[in-house]
């Protein structure tokens, strides 16, 4: 389920076009219109998208019910805005194309800070997929000798991938409430002291100018019937007398401040609407529901469908019947030409709540246990005072409830529902009486406290859970949320000021994974939830999910333990045991026979590559690596070559030698043979082997110096289509030929600019079209840009942000000129070459009810409201989540948020791998507050200011980012008592936001006044939208250690090696003595700063020269010395390194050495020419916080 939201404005290139899977690539059919209504004109008219081309209309969502618009001028989105909507439509991945166009719908929004994201609370659950009825699961015989941890039972043989299923009835579209729940909600702070800033530095404005203004129509333009809604869609036809409206909502920033309601003029009276809000209350027609807009990646597909399809196409009886019991895969719809085709991919995984189905939908049999009613949601797990999972197999006798509201189908226990003691004892001592203040809970003193920094890395926040359940919770690593004390209602949330959000690493290397194989996989049969550590067992036979709450019986097989080799003992079973799993997946998550893992390299030839000499780099890992990468007897192989043409290389079995072809009509690109492109890596492996060796001399001569990067790209999308797998593209420069050519837009005069940074966004659609096109096809496009100069990456990321794939930099890359560059190359090479692969993937995230997805962050393609669909997924990749609290959760005392992977491992396995992450709720203010996590936090809006950036302006996202210290902080002191004057408090679990906040506002992607090239800070921001938590906090605040004193520090020992463990270091050059030696982690990159009063001990031991003088100026390695003092520098290095997959480069920096820039910009704590020190910083916070 997820929220309906308002729709936002694309920025130039990013209007969503879903694609036409159907036809080649490169050529978008034409699909006649309804006339677009006339204020969209200036938007999108067709000169500024000159072709629509069709995009399927299966499963499109209609709302049965009516719509409430939120008054987006009082009650306002996190942050006033979401960086995108979750869309609802589905696009198909294979099979029959349906001819509906999409109408684009207009959507402005305009903003100046995240700050009130929290005063919209969404109600309306958008349509779930599935609804498993009868299953097959359930009767499948008892596997008695299944074993565990079994990797390499074979996945069944005879799969139904030719079978097709009835299609799902359309799911219908809650009703949305009215919330004005922040817009006469004042926070009041303490009076302050006038604070001064040093003479000479300007306090940053908290407001942000020219807003937009609000569409005068919104509420005039939008009108209707519910009834008649509902009858279009009972009687299954569509009416298409009614023009299809925008939902378009401006909204004006609004900074909550001492005093101040949400609502207030903080806002250029400009940007008001004129508009009175008169009637809340509107209903939209079918064809302007929000829910069919599909988003992809991060932005969102706002148009509208002009022709929807048959509601289904088969009657509810044969729906009744014919289901599947995984996940009701649909039937495509079919033409004329074409037979129906398994297309879903969102229906494998399984669907939602049966709420959302339509009111079209069957009868649903009556289960063997009666579902409890929406209004009588039992209380958490219902039994607070057993934990989770084990319980005895004989509970106590049932009570009948005497409440009526509750399903006598629940069992109740004598004693009431807990109280506030019982619930805190149930917490593991969460106390919400506040007789004992946490830790976290410490009030810190920012501007007097200095020392705020911990000795060591700073560790997640362990949830206040007791010690049963936090034992089998997941690992923050993988699964992690911003909040872990989850407010009761988003009144609550709004209060706090805090996003909440979850940060995910799914897919990470894991050293130890519970791997389970059955032909069982046991899952909730309402919301397809898989059976995890925080269940309920009532009994033997039954088990209630911690989502939904619905009781579902035990499988016979389900009885037996393999561990144990026990009968009886569901709750020792090892899925209920761990909170991560992987399961072998049968033929009923399959759509089509597992694919075998395909890798395609597209190398830029031209002049300017030859030049840098990365094909030599690249050959030669590719040789090292050949039998390392992964894959079976099936893995294929192919190169492409282009400079102003396109060189394809015959690699067929039985050749002497490869073969060139080459293709020079670039505006009609087409594949010269059918076979012998991709080849079996195992039958042509000399052949291979031969080309790799000659590829980086067969070009030295070379005087092409255009680059047809599109027409290339257009011909691997061809020769990979019919299997799918990854695209590895290496480019040097800006494209100059035939398709997607593009033209410099940095101006290197604005650089330093203070002012507007424009061009963030791609300057042409086609490298997004061509992305969707290859998730269609299961293709994921990987980029390796090495380049001299500018080559627009705004516009070449988008091949592999909206394809799954990921993105590598190497700016003035040059194999000799830039020795760490190239070092950089041949480890990245390594790891991406050998670690391990999923292809055609799918992740869906499901939480308990009352909490709904509001926005997705990373590289992927939005498939519906909570199911992402990757064409691979590797374990580097990392992904954020906006949640928001739909209904109230008084009547819970813990949530739970799970993830389920699905993914096609390189040996051609299907296995889902599932993360339960289980966090407590709390219904006061500063419980919310006690269990922050920053980190999460920050990462969360580093995500949130990257949209921002791209829709809307680098000065508002950055604006942003301070209010949301300035707000939070100061919700947090109009809580506080006996506050004297003149402080900024801070709660210990939020004392290091500030910093992280100025850090983020000093890194590339988001710094003023310093010269950036536009590239790296592309390049930074794609790295905060698809990096783990981990790895993108070091980007954020690198650590800083001193070691010239190592021997002196203490240790740990780790594979029997000695590993000092140096404090942490402020990020300040007064910390940086002429004597000594640091080391500063930025997570890609070390640097080893080198003081020039240096004990010469240290210098001869450790670089391996006799004096400071004597060091070069660029040095990368550490020799080994036969010396304590080295041997410890260089355990505590490896260690570092150990902890992250990419090997980060090494540099000795001097103080004459021209890489000291890029170090000294890393020491936030001090102030540059256009950016505060983290003092001054504060004091603004505090100037603010007071006005």
């Amino acid at each position: 389920s997820g929220p309906v939201q308002s729709q936002m404005q694309f920025p130039s290139g990013y209007g969503s076009h879903p694609p036409n899977y159907g036809v080649p690539s490169g050529h978008y059919s034409q699909v006649p219109n309804k006339p677009a209504a006339s204020h969209l004109d200036n938007q999108y008219r067709g000169s500024y998208y000159p072709t629509y081309y069709s995009a399927p209309a299966q499963n499109v969502m209609t709302p049965s019910v009516g719509t409430n618009v939120v008054n987006t001028q009082e009650s306002q989105q996190l942050y006033n805005k979401s960086p995108h909507v979750v869309g609802s439509a589905e696009g198909p991945i294979q099979g029959a194309i349906s001819s509906a166009s999409y109408l684009h719908m207009s959507a402005q929004q305009s903003y100046s800070a995240f700050g009130n994201h929290y005063s919209t609370s969404v109600s309306s659950s958008v349509a779930a997929q599935g609804f498993p009825l009868n299953s097959d699961h359930y009767t499948m015989p008892v596997v008695s000798s299944a074993m565990y941890p079994n990797v390499s039972y074979p996945v069944a043989a005879g799969g139904v991938y030719g079978q097709t299923f009835t299609s799902q009835s359309l799911p219908a579209a809650g009703q949305y409430k009215e919330t004005n729940a922040f817009s006469s909600q004042s926070t009041s702070v303490p009076q302050c002291l006038q604070q001064h800033v040093p003479v000479g530095y300007n306090s940053a404005s908290s407001t942000v100018s020219s807003a937009q203004s609000v569409q005068d129509n919104l509420n005039r333009n939008l009108a209707g019937s519910a009834a008649k809604v509902n009858n279009q869609i009972n009687a299954g036809g569509n009416d298409f007398s009614q023009p299809v409206h925008p939902v378009s909502q401006s909204l004006p920033f609004t900074k909550p401040g001492a005093g101040t309601s949400a609502s207030s003029a903080r806002t250029p009276a400009s940007s008001l609407s004129s508009q009175p809000r008169s009637s809340p209350s509107v209903t939209q027609s079918p064809e302007s529901a929000p829910q069919e807009g599909m988003q992809y990646g991060g932005y969102v597909n706002n148009q509208a469908n002009s022709a929807p399809a048959p509601l289904s196409s088969s009657s509810d009886d044969e729906e009744e019947d014919e289901e599947d019991e995984e996940a009701a895969i649909d039937s495509s719809s079919t033409t004329s030409s074409a037979s129906p085709v398994l297309n879903n991919y969102d229906a494998l995984e399984g669907g939602g709540y049966p709420e959302t189905r339509s009111v079209t939908s069957s009868p649903v049999p009556a289960p063997s246990v009666p579902q409890t009613s929406k209004a009588s949601k039992p209380f958490g797990y219902g039994y607070p005072a057993l934990q989770p999972g084990y319980q005895n197999a004989a509970p106590p006798t049932p009570v009948q409830p005497s409440n009526p509201g509750h399903h006598p189908g629940f069992q109740h226990y004598p004693q009431q529902y807990p109280g506030v003691n019982q619930l805190s004892s149930s917490l593991g001592g969460l106390s919400l009486q506040h007789s004992q203040q946490p830790e976290s809970l410490r009030p810190v003193n920012l501007t007097q406290d200095r020392n705020i920094l911990p000795v060591s890395s700073v560790p997640a926040p362990v949830p206040n859970l007791n010690s049963d359940l936090r034992k089998l919770n997941c690992s923050p690593d993988s699964f992690r949320c911003t909040l872990t004390n989850i407010p009761q209602t988003q009144a609550l949330l709004n209060k706090a000021k805090l996003p909440l959000g979850l940060l995910l690493h799914p897919f990470r290397d894991l050293t130890q994974l519970p791997v389970i194989t059955s032909s069982t996989i046991v899952r909730c049969r309402s919301c397809r939830t898989y059976i995890n550590p925080f269940v309920s067992f009532i009994d033997q036979r039954r088990w209630k999910c911690n989502l939904c709450y619905r009781v579902n019986d035990v499988p016979e097989e389900f009885m037996y333990n393999p561990l144990t080799r026990s009968y009886g003992e569901p709750h020792k079973r090892p899925e209920v045991q761990n909170s991560t799993v992987e399961f072998i997946a049968s033929s009923d998550y399959m759509l089509r026979p597992p694919q075998p893992a395909v890798y395609l390299f597209v190398l830029d030839v031209s002049h300017n590559a030859v030049e840098a000499g990365y094909l030599t780099i690249v050959c030669q890992s590719l040789l090292e690596n050949l039998d390392k990468l992964p894959g079976d007897s099936r893995t294929r192989i192919g190169f492409i070559t282009f400079d102003s043409t396109v060189q394809f290389y015959n690699l067929q079995e039985g050749l002497s030698q490869p073969q060139m072809l080459i293709v020079s009509d670039i505006d009609d690109v087409f594949l010269p043979t059918p076979d012998g492109l991709l080849v079996n890596l195992h039958e042509s492996k000399e052949l291979i082997k031969d080309l790799l060796n000659a590829l980086p001399s067969m070009f030295t001569n070379t005087r092409e110096t255009h680059s047809a990067l599109g027409p290339a790209l257009q011909a691997a999308f061809k020769l990979m289509s019919p299997t799918g797998g990854r695209i590895s593209v290496f480019q040097t420069q800006l494209p100059s030929l035939g398709a997607g050519l593009l033209h410099s837009r940095e101006d290197p005069n604005q650089r330093s600019s203070t002012k507007v940074v424009q061009h963030l966004g791609p300057a042409t659609d086609f490298y997004k079209k061509l992305a969707l096109d290859c998730s269609g096809q299961q293709t994921a496009v990987d980029l390796f840009l090495l380049s001299s100069q500018y080559s627009d990456l705004a516009s070449l990321a988008c091949m592999s942000k909206y394809s799954a794939g990921c993105i590598y930099y190497y700016p003035s890359f040059h194999r000799t000129h830039n020795p760490a560059q190239a070092e950089k190359l041949q480890k990245d090479l390594k790891r991406y070459l050998t670690r391990k692969i999923g292809f055609e993937a799918v992740m869906r995230i499901r939480c308990t009810k009352g909490l709904s997805i509001h926005t997705f962050h990373g590289n992927f393609f939005v498939r519906s409201t909570d199911l992402l669909s990757l064409a691979n997924v590797n374990p580097d990749a990392g992904f954020a989540v906006q949640m928001s609290i739909e209904e109230s959760l008084t009547d819970t005392s813990l949530v739970c948020f799970q993830t389920a992977l699905l993914y096609t491992s390189s040996k051609g396995e299907r296995r889902i791998r599932v993360h339960t992450l289980c966090l407590p709720v709390v219904s006061s203010l500063t419980d919310v507050y006690a269990g922050a996590d920053v980190q999460a936090v920050v990462c969360l809006l580093a995500n949130m200011a990257v949209d921002r950036s791209v829709s809307s302006s680098l000065a508002d996202a950055r604006d942003a980012l301070v209010n949301a210290v300035v707000d939070s902080l100061a919700a947090y002191m109009s809580t506080a008592s006996n506050l004297q004057q003149s402080m900024l408090i801070a709660p210990n679990s939020l004392k290091l936001f500030p910093l992280y906040i100025l850090a983020l506002l000093k890194q590339k992607a988001f710094r003023t006044g310093m010269s950036t090239r536009l590239d790296d800070r592309v390049y930074a921001m794609c790295q905060m939208k698809s990096q783990p938590l981990v790895h993108l906090m070091k980007m954020i605040h690198p650590n800083l250690y001193r070691i010239d004193k190592l021997i002196d520090e203490s240790t740990i020992h780790v594979n029997d090696k000695v590993v000092p463990q140096p404090a942490l270091q402020k990020l300040s050059a007064e910390k940086l003595t002429r004597e000594g030696a640091f080391l500063m982690d930025c997570g890609s990159v070390f640097y080893i700063w080198i003081g020039k009063n240096c004990d010469n001990n240290f210098i001869k031991d450790v670089l391996g020269y006799p004096n400071y003088a004597s060091v070069p100026q660029k040095m990368t390695q550490l020799p080994e010395v036969d010396a304590i003092s080295s041997e410890r520098t260089r355990s505590f290095i490896s260690w570092l390194k150990d902890s992250r997959p990419l090997s980060p480069v090494l540099q000795v920096i001097k103080d004459e050495n021209p890489g000291k820039t890029e170090f000294f910009q890393h020491l936030i704590e001090d102030r540059t020419e256009a950016a505060f020190s983290y003092y001054e910083f504060l004091l603004n916070i505090q100037q603010q916080i007071c006005k």
